[in-house]
């Protein structure tokens, strides 16, 4: 299985679509078998989904995005995982310890008000 989490620094994004890259972390039996960072090739309406499908990613983590990606990653079989912060690490070992639930928010407004669609 293969987890993103949409990354600046070594921290969870805010919104993926404008994240310095993605933190790819290949989990297998409950462990952390390797990561490999994928910078962002650019937001443009309906490619990250896509891109990170490409990848193999089965699972997004972010800190938030916007209804109609949230249903383009679905669309794409990858699951969506919103409402996220903190550390990457942190998160994968909550994602696997299963204590990491989607909050299911909707980017609307905030900083990147008018792209959150995207």
């Amino acid at each position: 299985m293969k987890i993103a989490i949409a990354t600046d620094g070594d921290k969870v994004s805010g919104h993926f679509g404008h994240c310095e890259g993605f933190t790819m972390y290949e989990i297998s039996q409950g462990k952390v078998l390797g990561h490999e960072f994928e910078p962002n090739p650019g937001h443009r309406p309906g490619f990250l989904p896509v891109f990170l499908k490409e990848k193999g990613a089965d699972v997004i983590i972010s800190g938030g995005m916007g209804a109609t990606a949230q249903q383009l990653f679905t669309d794409n079989g990858i699951q969506v995982i919103v409402g996220a912060s903190g550390n990457c690490s942190d998160i994968i070992e909550d994602y696997i310890e299963g204590n990491l639930e989607s909050t299911g928010a909707v980017c609307e407004e905030h900083a990147h008000e008018g792209h959150c669609e995207d």
